[in-house]
């Protein structure tokens, strides 16, 4: 059954009744056929896109504090070593995933523990792949620590069409691997920074699957 995430009910509603609206307009003010018909198209085929965003399948993941899986689905377009200036403020090796408005956008936690650091960044909507959208988008940054890998921070980062990002962690609490941690609306990118050394199970240019792909493991 396919399932929808809760950050999207009010805008899925509040298209249906758009297009509902658009198609009995149309066939109400709109004597050409071939037009009319178009139009109906098109809102047929945006509310199609507005669902398939916001879709939520179930994923099962096998829960490992030695394993970090990966986030979100999408493509990994950056894998490098650099400095990490907010929090741990040295060396991380970087992965990066960016995700495209056909991707699911759940944001999923890569590690099961505590989380340590929680915090929201207003900025910029540069394109996601943009090499400064990591310092001057639109932001969260999360660490969450367990006692296997240590700690590892992820950052949530809006695109050129996100405009929000909703991050469910707190610091303090515990959270599982691989459950909901928030969402990102249309297009976006999430970073992962992994200790130094850490190996990794993916290549540059791979299509990872979030809360099921380990993307690096101890």
């Amino acid at each position: 059954m396919l399932r929808f995430h809760k950050e999207g009910y009010r805008i899925i509603l509040f298209t249906f009744v758009f297009v509902l609206a658009g198609i009995f307009l149309s066939e109400e003010y709109i004597s050409h056929f071939w037009l009319m018909k178009s139009i109906q198209v098109v809102l047929l085929i945006f509310l199609v896109l507005i669902l398939q965003f916001f879709r939520n399948p179930k994923r099962n993941t096998e829960a490992n504090d030695k394993h970090v899986i990966a986030p979100v689905d999408g493509k990994v377009v950056v894998i490098e070593e650099v400095e990490e200036t907010e929090y741990f403020k040295d060396k991380r090796l970087q992965v990066s995933i960016f995700m495209s408005p056909l991707n699911v956008h759940v944001t999923r936690y890569a590690l099961g523990g505590e989380v340590t650091y929680s915090k929201y960044h207003p900025g910029k909507y540069l394109v996601a792949w943009h090499p400064k959208a990591s310092t001057d988008n639109e932001r969260t940054t999360i660490v969450v620590k367990n006692t296997s890998f240590g700690e590892v921070l992820y950052r949530q980062i809006a695109g050129a069409l996100a405009k929000r990002i909703v991050n469910y962690a707190k610091e303090g609490e515990q959270v599982v691997q691989g459950t909901d941690a928030g969402f990102i609306k249309f297009g976006s990118r999430v970073d992962v920074y992994l200790p130094i050394g850490t190996k990794l199970n993916i290549a540059l240019g791979d299509t990872v699957k979030g809360g099921v792909q380990v993307i690096a493991e101890k």
